[in-house]
């Protein structure tokens, strides 16, 4: 069997599965995930890592592994994104550690604050996997509002948490990052490694440069992210590096009510 027509018959059997897994939403744990596990399953690289590979470092004949041929994959996986979170006017994105147990009281802080946030009428967009993110997606459930998870694949098994109601999985990291951003009203961000860092600080910077309008970036847990702070504030802004204008748009709280009314007040007229 052609490559191909492997590759035809892995998206036929995603479809279904994705249905499947809209039509039978489950309770708790994580769920399987076929889609995101085809790197994990067959012993290769993601999509990811095949793209940001230099050009002579795996030399193959075939077009449909060429980077000119993943251009048009990348652009269905913009198109099939936007279609889906077409309908969500007000959302705010939850970024954390997937590492976050139930036991922490982080996990019950993100899922307080979520459940806060969808009774005030927003949809709840996090990456659909575990730790804070389950927890997000569980706030949004006992809030009854929309709980988005965009998975993306990586070289481990992957899942998504049985809190998502609508699941979209992406291959590739900066598709699934314009998703967090262009659909959300704010980003509300809870301790976490290096992804959680990346998000905050690619959305100081979209913001910082006008990309992006100024919307709501709030840091929740001071004893966490106080360290951080007080970097930028004693060796960043006094290095005039960046301005006080800059360090402004983080706000620190322990409160899940005071995220909620922060991100309301500041999305009121956006």
């Amino acid at each position: 069997m052609s490559d191909g027509q492997n590759q035809d018959q892995d998206q036929d059997q995603d479809q279904d599965q994705d249905q499947e897994r809209r039509a039978h939403p489950r309770d708790s744990g994580m769920q399987p995930n076929p889609t995101l596990n085809r790197a994990a399953r067959r012993g290769g690289a993601t999509e990811d890592e095949q793209l940001l590979q230099s050009p002579g470092a795996t030399p193959d004949p075939n077009f449909t592994h060429t980077d000119p041929w993943r251009v048009f994959r990348i652009m269905g996986e913009f198109v099939s994104g936007f279609d889906e979170l077409a309908h969500v006017e007000r959302a705010v994105s939850f970024f954390g550690s997937a590492r976050t147990g139930p036991n922490d009281p982080m996990y019950d802080a993100a899922r307080e604050t979520a459940k806060l946030v969808a009774e005030a009428g927003y949809a709840i967009i996090t990456g659909g996997g575990p730790g804070i993110m389950e927890a997000a997606n569980k706030g949004a459930r006992e809030g009854h509002g929309l709980s988005i998870g965009c998975a993306i694949e990586l070289p481990v098994e992957q899942g998504i948490n049985a809190y998502v109601d609508l699941p979209i999985n992406f291959r590739y990291f900066f598709v699934r990052k314009t998703m967090f951003v262009k659909y959300a009203q704010a980003f509300l961000i809870f301790p976490g490694g290096f992804g959680t860092m990346d998000e905050l600080f690619e959305a100081v910077t979209l913001i910082q440069t006008h990309k992006v309008r100024n919307f709501p970036l709030v840091l929740f847990g001071s004893t966490y992210w106080g360290g951080l702070v007080d970097w930028l504030r004693g060796t960043m802004l006094a290095g005039h590096n960046i301005n006080q204008q800059d360090l402004d748009r983080l706000v620190v709280t322990d409160s899940p009510r005071e995220a909620c009314r922060i991100i309301m007040e500041e999305t009121k007229n956006l």
